[in-house]
């Protein structure tokens, strides 16, 4: 038998999609969106766009990543971005990274901010390879520990930084 690869695809979020979204918040997060959340942020939200990473393989479909964004203005603020634990170091996190940095640029960004928990070194590493800098640091910031949020920011949506 000869095994088919997986491929990964970038959509935009449904609500078919919260069992699966809210999982994967569940098992990356200490304090997770609740879904209520979620469903402000796709029905009510205008400044809302919010992506799936869908992985497709012999066996079927399987929502394996989310992230969300609010466009400002010119610019973009990640709001919430996980992969599933059991499919991460796939660069499935760059590919949906990417979607949404193109997308809110055809929406008109400029520059795109978020906040990341000082000790996440894989997303840190993710942003900096992006070409996210670090601005600065929100003492305490997160509620479950006190640890520090660092700011970072993309100060140029080119072409090239969202590539």
């Amino acid at each position: 038998m000869i095994a088919i690869p997986a491929r990964v695809y970038i959509r935009e979020m449904t609500l078919e999609d919260l069992p699966d979204v809210l999982a994967i918040d569940r098992s990356s997060f200490p304090v997770p969106w609740p879904e209520r959340s979620y469903r402000f942020e796709l029905i009510e939200n205008p400044a809302a766009q919010l992506f799936v990473a869908e992985k497709s393989d012999a066996t079927g479909e399987q929502v394996v990543g989310f992230l969300g964004y609010w466009l400002i203005g010119d610019e973009v603020h990640i709001s919430t971005f996980a992969v599933d634990p059991e499919h991460r170091t796939q660069r499935i996190g760059e590919q949906m990274l990417t979607r949404a940095l193109r997308t809110a640029r055809a929406r008109g960004a400029e520059a795109a901010t978020l906040e990341v928990r000082a000790s996440n070194q894989p997303a840190i590493h993710l942003y900096e390879k992006m070409g996210f800098e670090e601005v600065g640091r929100r003492a305490g910031y997160y509620q479950d520990n006190g640890e520090d949020a660092i700011l970072m920011t993309l100060h140029e949506l080119s072409e090239g930084a969202a590539e």
